[in-house]
């Protein structure tokens, strides 16, 4: 069963950090995600862009704007797909993804999302 994992951040959080523990927070993720990749539990790993655009229906034609869809604090600042036996296995990984605890605490958060299955059904 695969599930997507938003997670989220704060600039000013991010920003305020030391070079020297962001950079510590860097190689604890990239081994996480080493961990994942090595266990074949890792479809994909992926930071955003801040450049997000909405697309939105205004009558009946799309207009493209700029940034995320609604206005937070917090945004999606990067994304993670595992391929797990279950929500149990996702939640775990999800507990244990070391920018969650690093610093102040404030580290974000992350969102889990179990993903269709290919005939569109719910997992």
């Amino acid at each position: 069963m695969k599930y997507l994992m938003l997670i989220y951040g704060n600039d000013e959080i991010w920003s305020s950090l030391p070079a020297d523990d962001f950079s510590t927070l860097i190689g604890e993720v990239d081994a996480f995600n080493a961990a994942l990749r090595a266990s074949g539990e890792l479809v994909d790993s992926q930071g955003l862009v801040p450049r997000a655009r909405s697309v939105r229906m205004t009558g009946d034609t799309p207009v493209v704007t700029d940034g995320p869809y609604l206005e937070a604090k917090e945004y999606v600042g990067s994304y993670f797909v595992v391929d797990v036996d279950g929500e149990e296995r996702a939640l775990e990984i999800a507990r244990s993804y070391p920018a969650l605890g690093f610093g102040t605490g404030n580290g974000g958060g992350l969102e889990v999302w179990p993903l269709m299955s290919g005939n569109g059904s719910e997992p």
